[in-house]
């Protein structure tokens, strides 16, 4: 039996028959099928830091010193900047990044990670690569040039 017609616990899916449909032989279905079933472990790998994908995102950037503007953030991420204001505001309440103002534009701020922040992001992103592992262990060595083939999809810059 193929992966496809599995759920996500390996137990056969009861709807194998629709795989044959349209939908299931498109191929941004199959994307957004995909995406799903991998947030949903990464989601549950990131309940116990309290935290989704969305804003482990914007703490991870934070986290690695980018100093990323809301803007950048909200380009990068693909949100409209009144999520990305939505998902700052809540980590700055709790106490994981903190605005600042950005040196090369004093009309805008940056996102930088507190110390508190840094810490959670260490812990939160070990649970998330579990989590994103098990997801691509079937693939085995189907995963790198998976990831090579998203990020070229994505329009992230080639790796040199």
């Amino acid at each position: 039996m193929s992966m496809a017609s599995r759920t996500n616990s390996g137990t056969p899916a009861s709807n194998d028959r629709l795989w044959d449909s349209v939908v299931g032989n498109d191929l941004s279905f199959r994307l957004a099928r995909a995406n799903a079933l991998s947030l949903a472990g990464v989601h549950a790998a990131l309940a116990e830091y309290d935290l989704r994908v969305r804003s482990y995102s914007v703490l991870a950037i934070a986290a690695e010193g980018s100093r990323p503007s809301q803007r950048e953030l909200s380009e990068f991420l693909r949100l409209d900047p009144s999520q990305i204001v939505a998902l700052v505001d809540d980590l700055e309440s709790r106490g994981l990044v903190r605005r600042e103002p950005d040196p090369q534009d004093r009309r805008a701020n940056v996102l930088v990670a507190t110390d508190g922040g840094r810490e959670l992001f260490r812990a939160a992103r070990a649970a998330s690569r579990r989590a994103e592992q098990e997801f691509l262990a079937p693939l085995g060595a189907l995963g790198a040039p998976l990831d090579a083939a998203l990020r070229m999809l994505a329009g992230a810059p080639d790796a040199d």
